[in-house]
């Protein structure tokens, strides 16, 4: 496919890559028309506001009662002085400063950042349409790295909490809707869970049972498509994805993490990262083992061996997934 050449930057206008001053309107940028660039949203109140393409970095300052979508952000998206604004954003750092009362379905490969803001509230990315999946490989976001839950309040209230999570059954159309202009309606979303492209996780949300299961992928070709092949076969029978990670392992953090039979994946790690999934519920084990005898026969894939083992597993490998990620 011919793509356009990138635009020599002194052909770049800031107008294009900003939304200002707006005030009751439906405004956006579709696929292809960000293209990485940098995006500043600044001074709107009443709109709704569709970012459908990756981009570099995007400040929103002073908006008030918006609705924002914002695609994948290679780098920070940082909100200001904002409020009473519903958002879906995708980005590797997320901050807040000086807000109130920001809902937000949330895709972010590190820890998410809030100071002197309040009444924040997060959900689990949940949206597709068909130009996303490229854009999280072009914004360098793994669709399995996302710590939506994860949130560091860097000015705590005693007694109070600044932050807590949406409501699970939250539907992503209430909070923000699909866009109503002629020209953004050519973008084909779908906000259904099942279809969503980041796999909808339960995170920091109280776990239903006491047993999980680790499962680790290896990289190679099929590597994505498996992993979601297995949340869709395990939440099919019920069980929940508690928490993803794709990180790449050394020797030594395989010795640590798959213990005994560390040698068996040893040589696989050298092909690029692993895909980590964590299920929970009653008899997850026994039906993780199953379902990859069944549906990955040939495949290896590891798996934790016994209930009793698992928790360690999970432990195992989460523990190492922050440290190298620096969280």
């Amino acid at each position: 496919i011919a793509t356009a050449p990138l635009e020599h930057p002194s052909q770049i206008d800031p107008k294009d890559y900003t939304f200002s001053g707006l005030k009751d309107e439906t405004v956006g940028r579709l696929p292809g028309k960000v293209a990485g660039q940098q995006f500043v949203i600044q001074d709107c109140e009443n709109c709704s506001i569709y970012i459908f393409d990756h981009s570099a970095t995007i400040t929103i300052d002073d908006c008030v009662n918006c609705q924002i979508f914002l695609g994948p952000i290679k780098g920070s998206v940082f909100f200001r002085d904002c409020k009473d604004c519903k958002c879906i954003v995708a980005c590797q750092q997320f901050r807040t400063r000086d807000c109130r009362k920001l809902e937000v379905f949330l895709c972010c490969a590190t820890q998410p950042i809030i100071e002197s803001s309040t009444g924040m509230k997060f959900g689990c990315f949940q949206y597709y349409y068909p130009e996303l999946a490229l854009q999280f490989k072009d914004a360098g976001l793994s669709i399995f790295n996302n710590t939506w839950s994860n949130i560091h309040d860097f000015t705590p209230v005693s007694g109070e909490n600044n932050w807590g999570l949406l409501p699970e059954n939250a539907v992503v159309q209430d909070y923000v809707p699909l866009p109503s202009s002629e020209e953004l309606k050519a973008v084909r979303i779908s906000t259904d869970a099942m279809r969503s492209i980041i796999p909808i996780t339960r995170g920091r949300r109280q776990k239903s049972s006491e047993e999980s299961c680790l499962a680790v992928f290896f990289a190679g070709d099929y590597t994505t498509a498996n992993a979601r092949k297995l949340i869709d076969e395990m939440t099919g029978k019920g069980f929940q994805l508690v928490q993803t990670k794709e990180v790449p392992m050394k020797a030594e953090d395989a010795q640590r993490v798959f213990r005994q039979c560390a040698s068996e994946f040893i040589p696989l790690l050298e092909k690029g990262p692993v895909v980590a999934l964590e299920f929970n519920g009653d008899g997850a084990v026994e039906a993780c083992q199953s379902t990859v005898n069944d549906v990955f026969n040939g495949t290896k894939v590891f798996v934790s061996e016994s209930k009793a083992s698992a928790s360690q597993d999970v432990d195992n490998f989460y523990n190492f997934a922050e440290m190298q990620m620096g969280m």
